[in-house]
């Protein structure tokens, strides 16, 4: 138990560190937005400064290891002078500098320092440093061909450095080939960069702009949801208008005109019971008629289908108009699949007809059609009523709305009558497809 306590402390220890690590690179990596360029171009400059700065300290450990192999002091403070000359210059151009002659200026006095370490240390640590100097112009320049220029002047400029070094390390015993080979592989290793170092930065340059598309898209999104719902209120506003109208027109007239019947029956009730009785029937059909248009403005209120066929529709106005009042409908209707405003407007021309022809043409049966010619819907009301000379014929408010509303859906109405020959309703609309 004693021995298992101090390893579970040391696991807690090691763990506590670990997070404390992870949370630090989290904060460190999570000031900076990468989808900003200037943010990601501030962190990849800090970047490369800080790696700069390592890699020096790496070549000075590097000389005091080789102090006696290296010609000791005088190569370490030539090394260290240097060294401070490229951190003082790097520093500048990445910090302080912004005018773009100042720093190009300073680009080829960093490339000049980087290719100086050549003759003062060895290894790898001096391409490391040329790399870098090379990495912050590559990532500075807004355009492809500034790099490639830089490229094409660095690589050679590195690569007669690093064979000029070789050939004063080996004096007079000059062997061309190993110089050649060296020289190539330093070169070789400056091309694969550039090319690492552009295909990088051309991704997150895409990235960029993928990601700025997206935000366009986003942005572009949540306007048309706002177009909508303004779109959909003012469709709404405009539906409950409509609505409001169809009700003061339709329900609103056939609710006054139940009174105006109601009010004619009582009068002439003691003189003409007969005349009285057809009256209230009137009466009763244009109180159905308005509670029917009533209900059918509700569930569209309240965003109820009328869940009815055309058919089933008109058959219910027939139904309702026959039920107990001695009139007589015959009919004849085709199975007909039309709009909603079609359906309605078919439905309300029906009831307005027969109640028309109740009222005022003393009509007791009415023939009714509804069929599919070619593309066209063609409706038939007619009834056996006293009928118009058409010479006297005035168009009420009922009849003027149907004609207005048939030309608003594509279609005509015409009314036909003679004197003591009942009165007929045509209308034809084109056929929904």
């Amino acid at each position: 138990m004693n021995e298992k306590e101090p390893k579970k402390a040391k696991n807690k220890t090691e763990k506590g560190e670990d997070k404390r690590l992870r949370s630090y690179f989290v904060r460190l990596f999570g000031k900076y937005d990468f989808r900003n360029e200037r943010q990601f171009l501030f962190f990849g400059k800090w970047l490369i400064f800080i790696v700069l700065v390592i890699v020096e300290a790496l070549m000075l450990l590097q000389q005091l290891d080789r102090f006696e192999e290296w010609g000791g002091w005088k190569n370490f403070f030539a090394l260290l002078v240097l060294e401070s000359a490229l951190t003082l210059s790097v520093a500048l151009k990445l910090f302080v500098i912004k005018h773009t002659a100042g720093r190009m200026i300073f680009n080829v006095l960093d490339a000049v320092l980087a290719c100086g370490f050549l003759f003062f240390t060895n290894g790898s640590y001096p391409i490391i440093v040329y790399m870098l100097v090379l990495t912050e112009f590559y990532m500075s320049a807004d355009k492809t061909r500034p790099a490639i220029w830089m490229f094409c002047i660095g690589m050679p400029l590195y690569a007669v450095c690093y064979a000029a070094r070789l050939y004063f390390r080996i004096g007079g015993n000059v062997e061309f080939l190993p110089i050649f080979r060296d020289a190539f592989g330093a070169a070789f290793s400056l091309l694969l960069h550039f090319l690492v170092v552009q295909i990088a930065l051309a991704f997150y340059r895409q990235f960029l702009k993928l990601d700025r598309a997206l935000t366009e898209l986003d942005e572009r999104k949540k306007e048309l949801e706002k177009a909508y719902e303004v779109v959909a209120e003012v469709t709404a506003l405009e539906e409950r208008q409509r609505i409001a109208k169809e009700i003061h027109d339709t329900a609103g007239h056939s609710i006054t005109t139940v009174i105006m019947q109601t009010e004619a029956a009582k009068r002439t009730f003691d003189q003409s019971p007969e005349e009285a009785k057809s009256k209230i029937i009137a009466a009763n059909l244009q109180a159905k008629h308005a509670l029917e248009e009533l209900r059918t403005s509700v569930h569209l209120l309240s965003g109820q289908g009328g869940g009815k066929t055309l058919k089933n529709a008109l058959q219910d106005v027939i139904y309702e108009t026959t039920d107990g009042t001695g009139i007589t409908i015959r009919s004849e209707i085709d199975e007909l699949a039309v709009s909603e405003a079609k359906h309605r407007f078919l439905c309300n021309t029906l009831k307005e007809g027969i109640s028309n022809g109740l009222r005022h043409g003393g009509a007791t049966a009415f023939w009714f059609e509804l069929k599919k010619v070619g593309e066209k819907i063609e409706f038939l009301l007619s009834d056996n009523g006293k009928g118009v000379n058409a010479s006297e014929l005035s168009l009420g408010f009922g009849l003027t709305t149907m004609q207005e509303r048939a030309k608003a859906l594509g279609g005509d109405v015409q009314f036909v009558s003679e004197q003591g020959d009942g009165f007929e309703i045509r209308l034809q609309m084109t056929a929904d497809k």
